[in-house]
């Protein structure tokens, strides 16, 4: 089922999660064990990351050496996982960064193969790799063009004639950032940014995570007065250890407020997670009082504080 059909057909707030596929090599068994945990919640959907190839500098008995690795494979198959063996509807994240629209195609036409019919296109971190267009072969810049390409698959349009290639039937996410994206100019040139992926076939909108919902409500606003009348699903993180102080901001380019920055800080290692899951849930609360249709929560690895956080809230 799609995103947008579970959030239509349901007769209460929804919960949703995020995950991340294991390191290359690493063990599945982890990742099980998180789905299956999760799986009791009864999400209607969960979201897998996808990772570009990225350049690293490895020591060899020949000196540096510069290699191009996938750090992070294996988002096809943990979303067949998820969807053939729990029946939870998987979106796999389609990535501009790092991929061909040659690619991408092959890609979604898998995803079809496996009866996935969300994803969510957005552009993707820099990883300091551009995969070199040889034979022809093109890529998305922006997440908007990416958007358009799945939409055009839609209509039955793809790179090259198929012989009886029927329509694909995908209902396309896209990204919002409540506090802009750190490359805009301005929140109003960034909601003009969403409004382009949505008037390229963007069904939904699902944000950044954030931490005072001040900045929620004021992008919402701005997106409908813009004429974004899609579903906009706020996207929030649990604050679990102290380290998250310097990490979330530096790599998310989101605010943490004062007053849960001076908590954590002072706080004992041990009660960290405590203080994070309470402003979750206050946050989260909040949010599903003033009418969002679904709360999308970035678990990554652990479930720990979510199921602390779940039972405590009013569904």
């Amino acid at each position: 089922m799609k995103v947008t059909d579970h959030l239509e057909q349901a007769d209460g707030p929804l919960i949703s999660f995020e995950i991340i596929p294991p390191l290359r090599g690493g063990d599945l068994h982890g990742l099980l064990d998180l789905i299956e945990d999760l799986s009791r919640h009864e999400p209607p959907f969960i979201d897998i990351t996808s990772h570009a190839a990225e350049v690293v500098y490895e020591e060899t008995p020949d000196g540096i050496q510069r290699k191009i690795k996938r750090k992070r494979p294996g988002t096809l198959g943990v979303c067949a996982l998820i969807q053939n063996k729990y029946g939870i509807d998987a979106v796999p994240h389609v990535l501009c960064q790092g991929f061909t629209r040659q690619e991408t195609e092959d890609f979604l036409i898998e995803l079809r193969y496996l009866g996935i019919d969300n994803v969510l296109a957005i552009r993707g971190d820099d990883s300091g790799y551009q995969k070199p267009l040889d034979h022809g072969r093109t890529r998305n810049r922006y997440a908007s063009d990416l958007i358009a390409q799945i939409a055009d698959m839609n209509r039955g349009n793809y790179l090259e004639d198929l012989l009886d290639a029927d329509p694909a039937n995908f209902c396309i996410g896209g990204a919002g950032y409540p506090e802009k994206h750190f490359e805009a100019p301005n929140l109003g040139a960034d909601i003009r940014t969403v409004k382009q992926k949505v008037d390229s076939g963007a069904d939904y909108v699902v944000t950044q995570m954030f931490f005072e919902n001040q900045h929620f409500h004021r992008f919402v606003e701005l997106c409908r007065a813009e004429g974004i009348e899609v579903p906009i699903i706020p996207g929030i993180k649990i604050l679990t250890k102290k380290s998250h102080l310097r990490t979330i901001p530096r790599t998310f380019h989101c605010e943490i407020p004062t007053a849960l920055a001076d908590e954590v800080s002072q706080a004992r290692k041990e009660d960290v997670l405590d203080i994070g899951v309470e402003w979750a849930r206050a946050q989260s609360q909040e949010l599903l009082d003033r009418g969002a249709p679904s709360v999308h929560f970035y678990i990554m690895q652990s479930s720990k504080a979510i199921n602390s956080l779940l039972p405590k809230l009013k569904l």
